[in-house]
């Protein structure tokens, strides 16, 4: 089952060392989400992460950096939804967010996509589940969620056994992992929460 570590929507101080401490800890995919970035800011943050470690970045935006620090892979999304031309000869790894059902019936180009939200939303308030028990079973024996289909939304140590359940191929942690950390900046807390996963 795969872990993927989605960043917070905003930067905060001491985040690339976080990161750091992550990938020390085992993290194998880290999703450099930064939807109102410039593009130097971006590019700021990820010369921050060590070389070693660049490899396992995916980027949901500002796509042209991927050929810059040799980076995973690239996230199409609603803001991008088409990779720029410069980007392609290097493109090792493509993923999508899907929001229903019926998007994530053909995704045989990706690696893998997001579904959400599959339980109500930690960093989000009032973003609540899209799917009921019942249609994501349906879903699981129809094939449509399948080991390419990740969870995303609410995902917590308590409901992984759901997720199970539904025939995920993997989990993407958001506020599950990062919940107070940008207040309090404690690593160690940071590595506790993120290890209730690793270990499940």
């Amino acid at each position: 089952m795969k872990l993927i570590i989605v960043s917070t929507e905003t930067f905060f101080a001491q985040e690339a060392t976080a990161v750091c401490s992550l990938f020390e800890a085992g993290l194998e995919i880290f999703h450099l989400r930064k939807p109102y970035s410039t593009i130097a800011e971006m590019r700021n943050f990820v010369a921050q992460i060590p070389q070693e470690y660049r490899g396992r970045v995916v980027l949901h935006d500002h796509f042209l950096l991927l050929n810059e620090f040799a980076l995973k892979g690239v996230h199409i999304n609603r803001r991008n939804p088409i990779v720029e031309t410069q980007c392609i000869a290097s493109l090792r790894h493509t993923s999508k967010s899907c929001h229903s059902l019926n998007e994530i019936k053909n995704i045989s180009q990706f690696n893998y996509v997001f579904l959400s939200p599959i339980f109500d939303s930690i960093s989000k308030n009032g973003y609540t589940k899209a799917f009921s028990h019942e249609e994501l079973l349906q879903a699981k024996n129809e094939g449509i969620i399948n080991e390419k289909v990740i969870a995303l939304g609410g995902i917590t140590p308590e409901n992984i056994p759901q997720v199970v359940e539904y025939g995920f191929g993997g989990i993407a942690i958001l506020g599950g992992l990062w919940s107070d950390f940008e207040k309090t900046g404690d690593v160690q807390g940071l590595l506790q929460r993120f290890k209730k996963f690793v270990y499940l």
